[in-house]
C-alpha cells in the first residue's frame, strides 16, 4: 500500500511532463520562416507575380551593381546643352527702336534723343513689355509680335522687318529684363528654398545647389533627388559631388529636392537587434548593414540562411528570367538574395551588395534552434514536476 501511494506522484508526474512537453511541441515560437521554407518560396507568387530566390554571387551582384549605374543623371537624363535666351510667358521685356537719319517714322511721330548730336535720327520711348499668355508682345508701328520660344536675336530681325518701307534703316535691341520661365525649383534640406533662374551659361546642378544655399546637413547624409517632367532619380550629394559627370545641366522647370537621411531597411529574425535601421544617402553594403545591427545571434541564427526580401526592377534581374516572370502592379519583380555565410567567399560578396532603401534583411532560426528552444522548455517542465511531486510527498 505504501508503495503505491509513493507511486502516485510520479505517475502524476509523468502524465504532467509528458502534457507539457506536447504542449511545448505545439506552442513554440519562431522569428520567421525558416530556411527551407524562405528556399521553397521559389517559383510561389505574391501581388501576382513570381517570387524569385537567387543566390547572391558574383553574376547578381555584377547585375545589380550595373542596373545601379543606369540610375544615375547621367545615365537617365544626359548631358544637355545650355539653355538659350528664348523669352516665354510671363517674361518681362525691354525693347528700343532706333531709326537712322533722316528718322522719317520715329522723328515725325515724336521720337526721343538723337543717336548721336545733330545726326538727325530718333529712338521710340517703348515700355517695358509683358509677354502675354498668347506669347506676344505689341509695338508700335510693328504690331502684336509673337516672341514666345525666340531668342533677343530673332525678335530684333523681327521687328527690323517689319519696320522696313516705315523706317529709314531702323535698328532693335531687345533684353530680357526679368526671367520668369527658365527657373528650377530647389526644396528640401538647403539653406534657402528658391527658384534658381537659368541662363545662357548653363547651370548645373551644383550651382543651384549652391545659389540655395548649400546642403543644411552633412554631405555624406544628404541626397539629391531631381524631378523632370514624370522622371525622377535620387544620388547622393557625395557621389554628385566626387563625380563630376553626374553634375549634369539643369533644364527649365527642373525641380531639385535635398533630403536628409532618407533610407532604411528592416531586419528581422535572428539578428542581435529586430529594428528599423535609417542609413545615409551614400548608400550601405549588406557587410556594413549587418555590423551596424550587432550581427547574428550565435546561438539562433542559420548562417546559410541570411535573405534580402526587395521588390527588384526587372532591369537587374537575368534577362531571361526577367522576360518571362509576372511581374506586380507597379512592374517590379519580388526577389529574395540568399547568401551563405558558410562560404568566406561570402563576406566579398556581402562588401559589393548594396542595400536599398526599404530592404528587408531577414536571417533565419537554425535547425537545432528550435530543438535547444524544445530541450530548455522540457528542462523547465520536468523541473516543475519534479518539485511538485516533492511538495505531494
Amino acid at each position: 500500500m505504501r508503495s503505491f501511494s509513493h507511486s502516485i506522484p510520479w505517475r502524476v508526474s509523468a502524465a504532467a511532463l509528458l502534457a507539457m512537453a506536447l504542449a511545448a511541441c505545439s506552442s513554440l515560437g519562431a522569428s520567421g520562416p525558416s530556411t527551407g521554407a524562405v528556399r521553397n518560396a521559389d517559383g510561389a507568387t505574391y501581388a501576382d507575380s513570381e517570387i524569385a530566390v537567387i543566390p547572391l554571387d558574383d553574376q547578381a551582384i555584377r547585375r545589380i551593381a550595373a542596373y545601379g549605374r543606369s540610375q544615375s543623371f547621367a545615365e537617365v537624363f544626359g548631358e544637355s546643352a545650355p539653355v538659350g535666351a528664348t523669352f516665354g510667358v510671363g517674361d518681362v521685356v525691354d525693347v528700343g527702336i532706333w531709326e537712322a537719319p533722316p528718322a522719317v517714322l520715329f522723328g515725325a511721330s515724336g521720337g526721343s534723343a538723337n543717336l548721336a548730336t545733330g545726326s538727325g535720327g530718333a529712338n521710340a520711348t517703348i515700355p517695358q513689355q509683358i509677354v502675354g499668355e498668347d506669347g506676344t508682345i505689341s509695338l508700335p508701328f510693328v504690331g502684336k509680335l509673337a516672341v514666345a520660344g525666340l531668342t533677343a536675336a530673332e525678335i530684333e530681325q523681327e521687328i527690323v522687318r517689319r519696320l522696313k518701307g516705315k523706317a529709314h534703316d531702323p535698328q532693335a535691341v531687345v533684353r530680357l529684363v526679368q526671367n520668369e520661365t527658365r527657373n528650377v525649383t530647389v526644396i528640401g534640406e538647403v539653406a534657402a528654398t528658391r527658384r534658381v533662374p537659368l541662363s545662357a551659361r548653363g547651370e548645373r546642378l551644383l550651382d543651384a545647389l549652391a545659389a540655395a544655399g548649400g546642403p543644411r546637413q552633412p554631405v555624406g547624409k544628404t541626397t539629391v533627388q531631381l524631378s523632370r517632367g514624370t522622371t525622377a532619380v535620387s544620388m547622393s550629394l557625395d557621389m554628385l559631388i566626387r563625380d563630376p559627370a553626374q553634375n549634369i545641366r539643369l533644364r527649365p522647370d527642373d525641380v531639385v529636392t535635398v533630403t536628409f537621411q532618407p533610407y532604411s531597411f528592416i531586419a528581422l529574425g535572428a539578428v542581435s537587434a529586430n529594428a528599423e535601421v535609417p542609413f545615409e544617402g551614400s548608400g550601405l553594403t549588406l557587410a556594413q548593414a549587418l555590423g551596424r545591427i550587432g550581427g547574428l545571434r550565435d546561438e539562433r541564427a542559420d548562417i546559410r540562411g541570411v535573405f534580402i526580401f526587395r521588390m527588384e526592377d526587372p532591369s537587374a534581374l537575368d534577362p531571361a528570367f526577367a522576360a518571362t516572370a509576372r511581374r506586380t502592379a507597379e512592374g517590379r519583380i519580388p526577389v529574395i538574395y540568399r547568401l551563405n555565410l558558410a562560404e568566406a567567399s561570402s563576406l566579398f560578396a556581402a562588401q559589393d551588395f548594396a542595400v536599398r532603401d526599404d530592404d528587408v534583411l531577414y536571417v533565419s532560426n537554425a535547425p537545432g534552434a528550435d530543438l535547444q528552444k524544445f530541450l530548455q522548455t522540457l528542462s523547465s517542465a520536468a523541473f516543475s514536476t519534479i518539485t511538485l511531486g516533492d511538495a505531494i510527498k
